[in-house]
């Protein structure tokens, strides 16, 4: 069983919303910094959005105003609100955990969702 559990990705327009979900399997889930990432193919990936334990947020610059991290601990959920997307924004998001944030912004996870595809395209 995955610890973490990511869905939500599809193919949207250009200047569409979409909203990914990343549900915690097993730990305890306000104990842990959560964060998504995403990789498009050629690429490296890259830290979009993290939330500490304190609920302090932090995001990559491409997409500050667009997009929001949020959690919901009492149903053990990550989300990531995008808006206005862009065709750029393609890729395979994963999110992930880990005690220490400054770790998982790094890439230090102990744990990784599936994966869930965004495609932005017309």
């Amino acid at each position: 069983v995955a610890q973490l559990v990511d869905s939500g990705g599809d193919l949207v327009r250009p200047g569409g919303s979409l909203r990914l979900s990343c549900v915690d399997s097993g730990r305890i889930f306000d104990d842990y910094a959560m964060a998504w990432f995403r990789q498009a193919p050629g690429k490296e990936r890259e830290g979009v959005a993290i939330i500490d334990v304190n609920g302090i947020t932090q995001y990559l610059d491409s997409v500050k105003g667009r997009f929001t991290i949020s959690k919901d601990n009492r149903k053990k959920t990550l989300y990531l609100q995008m808006d206005s997307l862009k065709p750029e924004d393609s890729a395979m998001y994963y999110c992930a955990a880990g005690p220490f944030s400054s770790r998982v912004w790094r890439g230090y996870a102990d744990y990784w969702g599936q994966g869930t595809q965004v495609t932005v395209s017309s």
